[in-house]
């Protein structure tokens, strides 16, 4: 009979955990219809805004006065580097975390090996994971924002992203560099590494193009005027952008870990149901046997 306690122990804590996982699966669910909505909304808009950016950011924008132009020097020191992990304040959503903090730590030892050894690297998580993570493993983290994450919306990022901009045009950092998880599907997240500042060229993006294929703006009222509304939005949005592929991408992920535990779960719960049966059924038929064997003895 304890057999068969130990056996009833185990089934009732794998149906809460069964329970608690799929809760979890339907919340997850819910905020990835929610968030993909938007993600999918937005990101024509930002990525045709950021392909007029990449397109002016060359001969045009180098002769343009204005506080945004240095934005688009190519030509700094590439010594000071900010680099901004973003992925989720919590865990139980795969692999999403542990993608990313893979990639920035392939970054600080690989791509930017040069500025790290001389202490020219910042690290900025937007993921508590992250965070806890890297401090553990003693490298320097010098800020968070975690709290977007927490509260995300257009309105909340806009400081964040003129902190950025300010600090690239005050030379605080020669580049800024976002690492996250770009939203594709429920099942899919594409790791990227994406440069914030300074801005892309398009023949950066792409050495081979046509200069014959370039589009040729008209400007009303000014270039100047039109320029230095536009980079500063464009750019707010690019973060918001980033942060909402992520928050997508770890529901989306979430969801998936979450069927496969509450799956594993039920087909656990299977195997203990019928362990639980065939020994109370042996528990039964023992007794039998000894009520038989004692009626004999008489």
């Amino acid at each position: 009979m304890a057999n068969l306690k130990e056996v009833r122990t185990r089934i009732n804590s794998v149906n809460s955990t069964m329970q608690i996982t799929s809760a979890m699966k339907m919340v997850s669910a819910s905020k990835l219809r929610k968030s993909q909505t938007a993600i999918m909304a937005l990101r024509p808009y930002a990525s045709k805004l950021q392909e007029i950016m990449q397109r002016l950011s060359s001969s045009l924008l180098t002769s343009t006065e204005g506080v945004y132009a240095t934005i688009h020097n190519q030509n700094q020191e590439d010594d000071k580097i900010l680099l901004i992990p973003v992925a989720s304040n919590k865990g139980l959503c795969g692999v999403f975390n542990v993608n990313v903090l893979r990639e920035t730590l392939h970054v600080l030892k690989e791509d930017f090996k040069v500025q790290y050894e001389k202490g020219n690297v910042d690290i900025l998580c937007i993921s508590r994971k992250i965070e806890e993570t890297l401090r553990f493993k003693k490298y320097h983290v010098a800020a968070n924002e975690n709290d977007l994450l927490d509260n995300l919306s257009y309105e909340n990022t806009i400081a964040f992203a003129e902190r950025l901009m300010n600090d690239f045009v005050s030379e605080k950092y020669d580049r800024i560099v976002f690492i996250y998880n770009q939203f594709k599907s429920a099942g899919t997240q594409i790791l990227v590494k994406e440069q914030f500042l300074p801005i892309v060229s398009t023949n950066q993006v792409n050495e081979t193009i046509n200069p014959a294929e370039e589009t040729e703006y008209i400007f009303q009222p000014s270039k100047e005027e039109i320029l230095n509304a536009l980079i500063p939005n464009s750019l707010k949005l690019q973060v918001y952008k980033i942060l909402l592929d992520s928050f997508t991408s770890e529901h989306g992920a979430r969801m998936v870990s979450m069927t496969k535990a509450t799956d594993n779960a039920s087909e656990l719960l299977k195997e203990l149901n019928l362990s639980y049966n065939k020994a109370r059924q042996g528990a039964i038929t023992n007794e039998i046997i000894e009520i038989v064997g004692g009626a004999n003895a008489l």
